[in-house]
């Protein structure tokens, strides 16, 4: 039986871990042909092992310009060209606004909003060519609804979702699709550090959604007929 996504080259940033590897891992389930990128280098590359034939790990800073210019050209010597590109990647650190020092905001805003702007510009003139292809962006509950302590976290996500809607605007008609995934808190070891899970700010880690579900949710709107577009998928625990 043919797979969905046979012959399809994917890519998904922040796929070293969290949701971003469960990304992968149903891409990849699905027969595309996955370029996993993110920082750390050891764990791509145990992830690209773990998927097998056809993934790849593409390690790089994806918070510099140079870091996704090199990363699109990988993915282009690689694949020659991208089906299906997820933004992931992003900086979640909560924090009172005056505790928020100008570098981590311009961080924050760096790896969250531009860095996803600097992919889909890299990608975006191959798939107008083909006539076909998909972006799907990554967002969150933070993307609109401000929650305090989301001083630099929010403004990224509302902005993200922005810049979703102009794309939703510019490609309708065009045979390429752009979905928004926006999950609440998700189990995923970007909790580690932060210690704030299950203090009445956020829920415990256990009632949390599962990567899975977020993962779930993107290989949905990638695996319907050409002709259908999931604009928008917002996913809540029950």
């Amino acid at each position: 039986m043919t797979l969905p996504l046979a012959e399809r080259a994917a890519v998904v940033t922040g796929a070293s871990r969290g949701i971003g590897l469960a990304i992968a891992r149903a891409l990849a389930g699905a027969g595309a042909r996955v370029a996993l990128l993110a920082r750390s280098a050891d764990a791509l590359e145990r992830a690209a092992g773990e998927l097998g034939k056809g993934a790849m790990a593409v390690p790089g800073d994806l918070a510099t310009l140079d870091g996704v210019a090199r990363a699109a050209r990988a993915v282009t010597d690689a694949f020659g060209a991208v089906d299906i590109l997820v933004n992931n990647a992003g900086v979640f650190v909560p924090r009172p606004l005056e505790a928020i020092t100008p570098a981590e905001f311009e961080d924050t805003i760096r790896v969250n909003l531009v860095s996803p702007f600097a992919l889909v510009h890299a990608v975006l003139p191959g798939m107008r060519e083909r006539g076909r292809g998909h972006i799907v962006t990554i967002g969150s509950v933070a993307d609109r609804v401000a929650f305090p302590e989301n001083g630099a976290y929010s403004p990224s996500k509302f902005a993200l979702r922005a810049l979703h809607e102009v794309m939703r605007a510019e490609l309708r008609g065009t045979g390429i699709r752009a979905t928004l995934v926006s999950p609440g808190p998700t189990d995923t070891p970007i909790w580690d550090p932060i210690h704030r899970a299950g203090t009445g700010r956020f829920p415990p880690r256990e009632a949390m959604l599962p990567a899975a579900a977020v993962a779930d949710a993107v290989l949905y709107a990638v695996t319907q007929p050409e002709r259908v577009n999931v604009e928008e998928l917002r996913l809540s625990s029950a």
